[in-house]
């Protein structure tokens, strides 16, 4: 063989070895990537997991002890060992009910003012003025509510609502009752006011994504800003919309410490909203350093998994709703 070419054998044997060694370094590379990516998400499956069989563990004792029962109960006394769950789920139901109705239609309107009307100038101000609403801590919330909301809500607004709307014959009973600041339409508004930056945030990125062409084209068409935002800028994203609603939802069902400090920690259901109430995690906070005993401390728990269950079911419902929407979408 010429010297010429075995110099080029060589070089192809070295070049060909070399590959193969960088081949074999990335198929490595690629296989511990993926089982390290693997160990990060069963590590979450595997605390969910855990925080579960906890909970069930801890609220076997009250489950055993009062049934089913327990859900539909609306007794809660620790004196005599009577414990019911009904008076703290209504209450967690009814707040974020009240929360996401007064956010929902608010966050909207911020989220297209931002996106379609806003001055450019005014955007970025306005911007992070409602991200940095929701970085407020929520017992700040809860204080402002108790010392500054309360005693206003009290004076002007609850009365206003007793003579208009607690006159009327079918709601009436809803704002019937002593005027004292604190209860629960008072804790859907303090809830409302903190869960108003996550949804309009949210529902901001996505109108942000729709592409510009598309909202050109409906204004070449002659249709309004109304219009455009009916018939593209929804349907484009409403998606992102029902997300940013249930990610606000999910944030006023759990949230504690505000609604601790306006809506009364009342363990008795009123048809009025302006009565005190309590909610679940409420009660976790207000009473888990008291609860002397192992059923009152599994009680306790029990409202915890009973949390979680409503919070499950709610996120579900939306997963299944946001799945609807894409195979509708996709038709």
């Amino acid at each position: 063989m010429p010297p010429a070419r075995a110099v080029q054998s060589n070089e192809a044997a070295v070049a060909s070895k070399a590959m193969a060694a960088t081949m074999r370094r990335q198929r490595l590379q690629d296989f511990i990537f993926h089982k390290v990516t693997l160990l990060f998400a069963l590590s979450v499956l595997v605390v969910l997991v855990g925080i579960i069989i906890s909970l069930i563990i801890g609220a076997w004792p009250a489950f055993h002890e009062f049934g089913l029962g327990f859900i539909t109960t609306e007794e809660w006394d620790p004196v005599n060992d009577k414990y019911g769950a009904l008076i703290a789920i209504v209450g967690t139901l009814s707040t974020s009910l009240i929360a996401l109705v007064i956010a929902f239609p608010i966050s909207f309107g911020i989220a297209l003012f931002l996106t379609e009307i806003c001055p450019v100038w005014l955007r970025r101000p306005m911007g992070t003025a409602v991200e940095l609403l929701a970085g407020v801590p929520s017992i700040i919330y809860g204080m402002w509510g108790l010392f500054v909301f309360a005693p206003i809500f009290a004076d002007y607004v609850q009365p206003a609502l007793k003579h208009t709307l607690g006159q009327l014959p079918l709601i009436g009973k809803l704002f019937q009752g002593p005027m004292m600041g604190i209860g629960i339409l008072s804790a859907g508004l303090i809830l409302a006011v903190m869960i108003i930056p996550f949804i309009a945030s949210v529902m901001r990125d996505v109108f942000e994504v729709v592409p510009a062409v598309l909202k050109e084209s409906a204004y070449g068409l002659g249709c309004t800003k109304w219009e455009v935002v009916r018939k593209v800028v929804l349907p484009y994203t409403k998606t992102g919309v029902v997300g940013g609603v249930m990610l606000g939802l999910g944030r006023a069902l759990g949230e504690t410490m505000a609604v601790t400090f306006v809506i009364g920690n009342s363990h008795h259901i009123h048809a009025s909203i302006l009565q005190p109430g309590t909610t679940i995690s409420a009660a976790l906070a207000n009473e888990f350093t008291e609860a002397v005993g192992d059923l009152y401390l599994s009680s306790l728990i029990a409202l915890g998994l009973i949390l979680f269950v409503i919070t499950f079911i709610v996120l579900a419902i939306a997963k299944l709703l946001l799945t609807r929407l894409e195979k509708q979408a996709g038709s």
